[in-house]
């Protein structure tokens, strides 16, 4: 089973990618928001950890933990980032280490795909077999964030300010895909590089 990593700036089309590497070749995807998310509900691997640090303040009416009232708070303080971060990440990567262990043991999916916003940073590479890098230019990423996301040009600014530089993504991934072109070519480049890899 070859294990992949998708990563790329926000707008370039991962989802996509991914949407297409399950519809056409039935891959397994993984996307850490969506573990993270999981393993933060009540009972699951983080929660004790997080209500521990932060106090029963930031839990809803049900005792689960209230997203959009406990973000507010966090990505405004650097340091309560880093301690969710340092109680999340974690997780979530042995998490991922699990799936990938047990669907390699099944031998049932040809292509497992892992997307994080912080694949490179941190080191999804060494369980990766190849990372891949969604490429769209700034100016096709702004209208898609604008058109789709309903995103100011400040609030673009903004998130273009705090991602990974291109030069990074491209130092890392050993393949590039450009979705800038058309939606044909995004998926001819995807079954072309799968089917190199796969056959081998």
């Amino acid at each position: 089973m070859l294990v992949l990593g998708v990563t790329g700036g926000v707008g370039a089309g991962k989802s996509t990618v991914l949407d297409h590497m399950e519809e056409a070749w039935g891959a397994q995807i993984l996307k850490a928001d969506e573990a993270a998310h999981m393993l933060m509900r009540r009972g699951q691997h983080c929660y004790e950890k997080i209500v521990e640090k932060f106090g029963e303040e930031i839990l809803d009416d049900t005792g689960e933990i209230n997203r959009i009232a406990f973000g507010e708070v966090v990505f405004k303080n650097r340091e309560k980032l880093e301690q969710l971060n340092g109680i999340v990440h974690p997780a979530v990567k042995e998490y991922i280490c699990q799936v990938i262990a047990d669907e390699r043991r099944r031998k049932e999916r040809p292509v497992l795909a892992i997307e994080a916003a912080l694949l490179i940073e941190e080191g999804y590479g060494a369980i990766c077999d190849e990372l891949w890098y969604i490429y769209a230019s700034e100016a096709v990423r702004r209208e898609r964030l604008k058109t789709t996301r309903g995103y100011s040009d400040a609030r673009v600014d903004g998130i273009f300010k705090n991602q990974c530089p291109e030069a990074v993504f491209r130092a890392n991934c050993a393949v590039t895909i450009d979705t800038g072109i058309s939606l044909e070519y995004t998926k001819e480049q995807v079954d072309r590089c799968l089917r190199e890899r796969i056959s081998d």
